[in-house]
C-alpha cells in the first residue's frame, strides 16, 4: 500500500505533470494512483482543465487581483502574506 497521503498527491500533481518529480516521489505517486480512485479523478480533472486552458500568459491576471488571490492562499494555508 502507497504511504502518500491524498492530500500529499494533491501537492504533487503539477510536478508529476511536468515530469519534475524524482524516481522515488513518482514511484510513489503512481503507486497511490493506482490504489485510490478518488485521485485518480482528480488528476483527469487537473489534465482536462490544463488542455482546456492551455497556456494563459503570465500579465493575464491584474496585478491587484493577483495580490489578493495570493494573499487569500496564503491565509488559508497558514502562512502569513
Amino acid at each position: 500500500m502507497s504511504e502518500l497521503r491524498c492530500e500529499q498527491f494533491v501537492e504533487l500533481v503539477t510536478e508529476f505533470l511536468d515530469g519534475a518529480l524524482d524516481p522515488r516521489a513518482e514511484r510513489e505517486f503512481v503507486d497511490h494512483l493506482a490504489e485510490c480512485d478518488g485521485c485518480g479523478r482528480y488528476l483527469d480533472q487537473v489534465r482536462t482543465t490544463v488542455s482546456a486552458l492551455g497556456e494563459l500568459p503570465e500579465d493575464h491576471l491584474p496585478e491587484p487581483a493577483r495580490a489578493t488571490l495570493l494573499s487569500a492562499f496564503r491565509k488559508k494555508s497558514g502562512r502569513d502574506a
